[in-house]
C-alpha cells in the first residue's frame, strides 16, 4: 500500500528539533513521545507545515525557516516605554520575561531590553523575530484527518 504524503487534510505524528542558525537547541521532543496535528488546524507555523508536504512515514529531514514565514520581523511598535513606577519595587534586569495584560485581557510576555530610575524599555515582539529557525523532524505517521 503506497503511504500517504503530508498535505492538507491529513494528521501527522512527529518529532521535532527547533535550532538557532549556530545549532542552539531551543526546543526539542526528540527525547519524548511524538506529537500530533492536523495540517492547517493553526498549531504549528504554516512556514514549517509547507516543508513537510510531501513527506511519508519514516522520512527524516532538516530545514530552514527564514523570518518571514516563522515568526516575522522585528516590528519597531512593539518596542514600548513604561513608567518605571508601573513595576512596582521589584528587581529589573535587561533580558527579564515580564508578563502584561494585552487589551483583551490576556497575558503578554515583554523583555526588558534597558531601565533606568523612571522608565523601562519592554520588547514585546516574539524572541524569535528576525531569526532564521532551523528543523528537524522524524515522521512517524501520516493519516487523514478526522473531520470534525
Amino acid at each position: 500500500m503506497e503511504q500517504l504524503p503530508i498535505g492538507p487534510g491529513t494528521q501527522v505524528t512527529l518529532n521535532f528539533a527547533l535550532m538557532l542558525e549556530d545549532q542552539t537547541e531551543i526546543d526539542s521532543n526528540f527525547d519524548q513521545s511524538p506529537v500530533t496535528f492536523s495540517v492547517g488546524d493553526g498549531n504549528v507555523l504554516a512556514g514549517f507545515e509547507r516543508h513537510l508536504f510531501g513527506l511519508t512515514a519514516g522520512e527524516e529531514r532538516e530545514f530552514a525557516v527564514p523570518p518571514e514565514d516563522g515568526f516575522g520581523q522585528p516590528n519597531p511598535n512593539n518596542v514600548q516605554t513604561v513608567k518605571r513606577s508601573s513595576f512596582g519595587p521589584e528587581e529589573l534586569s535587561e533580558g527579564l520575561v515580564c508578563s502584561f495584560a494585552d487589551a483583551e485581557g490576556g497575558e503578554l510576555p515583554g523583555v526588558i531590553t534597558s531601565f533606568d530610575d523612571k522608565w523601562v524599555t519592554v520588547d514585546f515582539n516574539h524572541p524569535l523575530a528576525g531569526r532564521t529557525i532551523l528543523f528537524k523532524v522524524k515522521i512517524h505517521n501520516v493519516v487523514v484527518a478526522e473531520v470534525h
